[in-house]
């Protein structure tokens, strides 16, 4: 049997099993004790499914409900929309078209000294679409983000403080050069190349043998999708020409991809007999 060694805390594991199950097979409410057995078939115990459910409530991640007298846990509406924006990046990623190397998406904010902690909102926001920085208050990104980022400021409230422009680079420097400055490649190489060594090896492992138990398909399954929804924002999907030489990107899309054609239904079948 494959053993996955990387990290995954219980409240990130929690939410992505809202992402992956929670919403659909448990209609988005999901009883503590159901809660309890789900995540420990993924390696979790009981107190840190409960410190973790905690943590999520006082982040106004989840709210407590009722389901047949029994005590349940339900995404907020906030975290509702913030899984249902995630969708396209994280399961969509494989079908995305080709960026365009001359099309840019520029976020230019000033936010007043009085404000200032929406700056440090804006910042991180941005940065968790994947936008790189161009400069103090410049932020860049792939022109294909202009909704998505919209979507964000709007809903955020933070549209008022920030000019959005859409083109092509004409700056002295090779648009190769100026991607390097704005985004830590090597890094996002790093972070791909991680998902590839934990998560490869359960693909080729399942892909040999037989149809995977419910259970063994959840597990896996949840964890490959944990550690995957945070690379396609790390990684917004630039131009393949302005990568470097053989880029992991799209080798770690089709390994998600063909896990959750392998595993994910299969999950939902140990989900659902919980």
């Amino acid at each position: 049997m494959i053993t996955v060694t990387e990290q995954h805390t219980p409240g990130s594991l929690i939410l992505s099993f809202y992402g992956a199950y929670g919403r659909a097979e448990l209609a988005g409410r999901v009883p503590v004790a159901v809660l309890i057995r789900l995540m420990g078939a993924a390696g979790v115990d009981a107190p840190s499914v409960r410190s973790a459910v905690s943590r999520l409530k006082r982040r106004g991640m989840l709210v407590s409900e009722r389901v047949g007298g029994a005590a349940a846990y339900a995404l907020s509406p906030d975290a509702r929309l913030v899984l249902a924006d995630g969708d396209g990046r994280i399961y969509g990623s494989g079908a995305a078209a080709e960026p365009d190397p001359e099309d840019w998406l520029l976020a230019v904010f000033s936010v007043p000294e009085s404000e200032r902690h929406k700056r440090h909102l804006l910042r991180s926001r941005l940065a968790g679409l994947g936008f790189g920085t161009a400069a103090p208050g410049v932020w860049v990104a792939p022109g294909a983000l202009h909704e998505e980022t919209r979507h964000m400021l709007r809903r955020l409230e933070l549209a008022p403080y920030v000019d959005l422009f859409r083109g092509a680079h004409l700056g002295f420097a090779a648009t190769a050069e100026a991607v390097r400055r704005w985004w830590d490649l090597e890094a996002l190489a790093a972070l791909h190349h991680a998902f590839l060594a934990a998560h490869e090896p359960v693909l080729a492992h399942w892909s040999a043998a037989a149809p995977p138990p419910p259970d063994l398909a959840f597990r896996d399954y949840l964890r490959a999708l944990d550690s995957w929804r945070r690379l396609p924002y790390a990684d917004p999907g630039l131009p393949p020409a302005l990568l470097l030489a053989d880029w992991p990107g799209a080798r770690s899309a089709a390994v998600f991809t063909a896990l959750h054609v392998l595993l994910r239904d299969a999950g939902a079948r140990f989900v659902t007999s919980a």
